[in-house]
């Protein structure tokens, strides 16, 4: 798909409330496209609204919880009854947790997979076929994480749910190549966004400090969520599969496909070193 000019395409974005969602929603803006947005924070909704609206684009925004499967079907109902249908579907909504697997409650894993696991699905499930209808293509982006890749005990439950994204994203590129629709899975690595400061944390990465050291050192790596923005406007103009976003994101994205168990020992031995600390 060309980006250089999204004039008359409506872009879909999920969590677009803040974060990657916010600063990718007014990226599709800049180049031109109107814009459809949910997220569960109508505050900070309004406010992307708000900022979109002053870029002159259309805009149609409704809270939407992107685990219920009947909430997206009417978010789905509406969106094509006010826009037609979407020409990029963005499944960016999504949460972290700080565990490891034995301080995930099932509690825990239900919320987590409901909403990064299943509201991929739902976004997919209810968007995607009407691009196929149309068939005048189109391309989705999931975002996934360079947890989608990387074994870390810290985000067991998180990374469980970036896995799976990841895969989804590739099973449904295969499937969608032929109708002319491109997928995407963004990979994005340390990114300084709200969810550090959101972030549920268990066990021993919940004690006193925890938090704290964790922003700071975010805030500290300085990479915006705009620039993952900019990095999925080029990923969807180069139709990539996959994309990771940062340096150390490709760095083991790359080592990855090199050596799995030379990188599953170094991820183990850096976990050892942090609680050895």
């Amino acid at each position: 798909m060309d980006v250089r000019n999204l004039s008359g395409k409506a872009a879909l974005v999920t969590g677009a409330a803040s974060g990657i969602g916010r600063e990718s929603a007014l990226a599709f803006g800049r180049r031109g496209a109107d814009l459809v947005i949910c997220d569960v924070d109508e505050p900070g909704l309004k406010e992307t609204e708000a900022m979109l609206r002053s870029l002159g684009r259309d805009v149609f925004a409704r809270r939407v919880d992107v685990a219920d499967p009947e909430a997206m079907r009417g978010f789905a109902d509406e969106t094509s009854a006010e826009c037609g249908v979407v020409d990029i579907l963005m499944n960016n909504a999504g949460v972290g947790l700080g565990a490891s697997f034995l301080e995930t409650s099932l509690e825990d894993w239900d919320k987590i997979l409901r909403i990064n696991v299943r509201g991929v699905v739902h976004g997919c499930h209810y968007f995607v076929p009407p691009m196929v209808e149309r068939g005048a293509g189109g391309h989705v982006v999931n975002v996934s994480s360079a947890a989608g890749y990387l074994p870390a005990e810290a985000l067991s439950a998180y990374v469980t749910t970036k896995y799976a994204v990841l895969g989804l994203s590739e099973s449904l590129r295969s499937e969608l190549r032929r109708r002319g629709i491109g997928v995407t899975a963004i990979c994005p690595g340390i990114v300084d966004t709200p969810i550090t400061r959101s972030t549920p944390l268990r066990g021993r990465y919940a004690e006193a400090g925890q938090r704290e050291e964790m922003v700071e050192a975010y805030r500290k790596r300085g990479y915006g969520p705009e620039r993952v923005a900019e990095n999925v406007l080029k990923a969807i103009g180069r139709n990539r599969g996959i994309a990771p976003v940062t340096p150390e994101a490709w760095i083991a994205w790359y080592a990855k496909r090199l050596s799995p168990a030379l990188v599953s020992r170094l991820m183990a031995w850096a976990e050892q070193r942090r609680l050895a600390r």
